[in-house]
């Protein structure tokens, strides 16, 4: 067996592995020591084992993970989540759709925290599901909001993939933190315009709540002006260059603990906060383990370099190019976690987009696509059939059939994928505020 075909075998064999629910890090695991070794030999591998662990896991940069975690472990121990949406409501409560429009704020505050996008979807629909379903609020509309809204934990900075792209590619984590800015803003606002179109269509469907007054609505702003100056201080600070991205983590992480416990934390909540985290960040680093060793024995196999060389041959159109990646993603995005997708395909794509005129350099493209990647792995969480955040969402909502999920969150697909067409003909919406 020659050297590419190991490596269109190790590809298809994850694959297989995954659809059977094996976990993604030992699915890349298996997958990169067998075709590491038959490229190379047992003892290699071994060898390569070794080394790579220990250089992997002592990793500076890494530490950035644990800390973004736990800042997420915080805000959902601490119950930030209500308090974010109430805020929100208070604001848009009153209009047609306007729990729904509350609850993409609130995603969108929560995700500025959590940078997960199950958690947010999950958390959320604690909170904001159960106030528009007795506000009359249609199961479609409802769910639908709360799965869309979820994916904007991924989008907004401080996004744990995100960190993680920065880290495979090694581009700067402030810059694609910053990137991220302008498409987060243009998804909030599609999101927004998609609840007021279909509260426009079906009024009864999504009625309006009581109107706030004025003196609670202040005083609901002020209870979350904290939790929007610790977003400020850590992406300003990066952005600014106060502190590097790994004290970021850490100012936000202590930060958002002690809002935490300000908003009723207590000793079991910091326990399970501790605890969370920890089981989380080893998930994530034997995850990074397995992609590290996949992506090696990848590049041994020359796969990756055999495919970009042999796209280019075509002389397609680099657009035409890129849109079949995308395509890619969202059809995988519907079948896989976002962390497992993002990591399984990179060492086959950036390969080949690195090798298309685009008209950008290197590093302008590895931050352009990054949004793009992340834009279309959050598109994926929600697409039907199959997108993740759907079940989350309709596991949540056991009155509400899956049929009307589907039908809610439709409209919130189509604004995303014109968002995503919108920042591959104009990269300067991902790059104009990164300053490169």
């Amino acid at each position: 067996m020659s050297s590419m075909e190991i490596g269109a075998a190790m590809f298809a064999g994850v694959i297989v592995l995954l659809v059977l629910r094996v976990p993604v890090a030992i699915a890349m695991l298996l997958a990169g020591g067998l075709g590491y070794a038959a490229i190379t030999g047992w003892w290699p591998l071994l060898n390569t084992l070794k080394s790579m662990t220990f250089s992997k896991f002592s990793s500076y940069t890494l530490s950035i993970i644990p800390l973004f975690v736990l800042m997420g472990e915080f805000a959902t121990r601490g119950g930030l989540n209500a308090s974010l949406y109430q805020a929100a409501r208070g604001w848009l409560g009153h209009r047609k759709g306007g729990l729904a429009m509350a609850t993409i704020g609130g995603c969108a505050a929560f995700g500025a925290l959590c940078g997960s996008s199950l958690a947010t979807a999950a958390t959320m629909s604690q909170v904001a599901g159960p106030e528009m379903r007795r506000h009359g609020y249609s199961g479609a509309l409802s769910t639908g909001t709360l799965a869309a809204g979820g994916t904007l934990g991924i989008l907004i900075p401080p996004s744990v993939i995100l960190v993680i792209y920065a880290i495979y590619t090694e581009q700067s984590i402030g810059a694609l933190f910053v990137a991220a800015i302008v498409p987060a803003i243009l998804a909030i606002l599609g999101y927004l315009a998609v609840v007021a179109i279909y509260a426009r269509i079906w009024p009864s469907e999504a009625p309006s709540a009581e109107r706030f007054g004025w003196e609670r609505r202040i005083a609901l702003t002020r209870k979350v002006a904290p939790a929007a100056i610790v977003f400020v201080v850590v992406v300003g600070g990066i952005y600014g260059g106060w502190f590097s991205p790994t004290a970021a983590a850490a100012v936000g992480a202590v930060a958002v603990g002690i809002l935490a416990v300000a908003n009723g934390m207590r000793w079991a909540g910091f326990r399970a906060a501790i605890l969370g985290t920890a089981t989380t960040t080893a998930l994530v680093y034997l995850i990074l383990l397995g992609a590290e060793l996949f992506g090696v024995a990848l590049a041994l196999s020359r796969m990756p370099a055999e495919l970009s060389a042999q796209i280019t041959a075509l002389d397609l159109p680099p657009l035409a190019v890129i849109a079949v990646i995308l395509l890619i993603y969202l059809v995988l995005g519907c079948v896989l976690e976002s962390l497992a997708m993002v990591l399984l395909t990179l060492p086959v794509f950036i390969p080949v987009v690195l090798g298309l005129d685009l008209g950008l350099t290197q590093t302008e493209t590895m931050i352009w696509f990054g949004i793009l990647v992340l834009i279309a792995v959050e598109v994926g969480m929600i697409s039907p059939p199959f997108g993740l955040n759907l079940f989350v969402i309709n596991a949540m909502s056991k009155d509400v059939p899956m049929g009307q999920t589907y039908r809610g969150v439709i409209g919130f697909c189509l604004s995303d994928v014109v968002r995503l067409a919108l920042i591959v003909l104009f990269p300067g919406l991902a790059l104009w505020l990164t300053g490169i």
